[in-house]
């Protein structure tokens, strides 16, 4: 098989590698580095079923392999990167999804987008099945990632109904682990190395408002198992565990052994107070259900950060 992948060199893309690559698939990357670094696929470079391209998805896309799948992973996904990179990351998911669709319909490729459960915003329904619409500001400081996903997922939804394009879309939720980095912002790095280094754990709000993380390797095998899959649909991939930012802190201090302080901060505009996804449609149709507690993978977490630290 041969798999085209935007995005790879980030967090989610050089996990998916690891598994392409042990399947003996052909992957070629495209990444253009704002947020992914070549420290996560730099064991890959030797091999001959690997190929790296630093580009920019906003342009023109022309590979003269033929391609078996096209993932469209390319995109700034913390608040921090997205903030930094707001124009980018509208053209990632306007731009950038129109030239991989292309791609894709070009080599008579199957496609999957990663979106994301920004889509629902602040949602009104809980836990958030595929069919809720959302709560999202379209003006507000979070809007350039939440609008630039949703309409991702409108472009990928219209070339499956017009062009036929085999397609998945797969809306991940809070994926944590080994390789993200540790200083974009997210709340299980940030809470991690504060409690690492002694330093104040930052909580924005009165931290009540809930999250559900999913380990990497749960959410790797659920883009494996929709990539298999015959159902060109759109799948809530995370781990319906829900747990508030306060308790995630708490757990954090804990499993640590940190003497850190808990401090309360402003909370952000748009901040969504809830985050729960409904899998029943994935359970169901993709028999995918995540298995990593979170216990389990805040330990593997917590020793990849001891070690990125030292």
């Amino acid at each position: 098989m041969n798999i085209l992948i935007t995005g790879g060199a980030g967090f989610i893309g050089s996990h998916l590698i690891e598994k392409f690559i042990e399947n003996q698939y052909k992957v070629i990357v495209i990444d253009n580095l704002l947020t992914g670094s070549k420290k996560n696929i730099k064991h890959f470079f030797e091999n001959e079923n690997f190929t790296f391209i630093d580009f920019d998805v906003q342009n023109h896309i022309e590979v003269a392999e033929d391609l078996d799948y096209v993932l469209h992973l390319a995109s700034a996904a913390s608040p921090k990167a997205y903030s930094e990179h707001p124009i980018n990351t509208l053209k990632a998911g306007s731009i950038g999804t129109i030239n991989t669709l292309g791609l894709a319909k070009a080599k008579n490729a199957k496609y999957l987008l990663t979106s994301t459960s920004e889509i629902y915003g602040d949602p009104l329904v809980s836990p958030q099945p595929e069919s809720y619409w959302g709560n999202v500001n379209p003006n507000g400081r979070r809007s350039m990632y939440d609008e630039a996903k949703r309409f991702a997922e409108a472009a990928v939804s219209s070339y499956n109904r017009i062009y036929d394009l085999d397609t998945r879309i797969l809306r991940l939720f809070n994926t944590y682990g080994p390789k993200m980095k540790v200083n974009d912002g997210r709340v299980v790095t940030n809470f991690i190395s504060q409690a690492i280094t002694g330093n104040d754990i930052t909580i924005y709000g009165q931290g009540n408002q809930t999250r559900s993380f999913c380990y990497i390797d749960d959410t790797v095998s659920g883009i494996l198992k929709a990539m298999e899959s015959a159902k060109s649909e759109v799948f809530n991939i995370g781990n319906p565990n829900e747990i508030t930012i306060l308790q995630l802190a708490e757990k954090v201090i804990e499993l640590t052994n940190s003497n850190s302080e808990i401090k309360f901060l402003k909370l952000p505009d748009d901040d969504p107070m809830q985050r729960k996804p409904d899998i029943t449609k994935a359970n169901k149709e993709l028999d995918w259900f995540p298995e990593v507690t979170l216990d389990e993978g805040l330990k593997k977490t917590i020793k990849w950060v001891e070690n990125s630290i030292d």
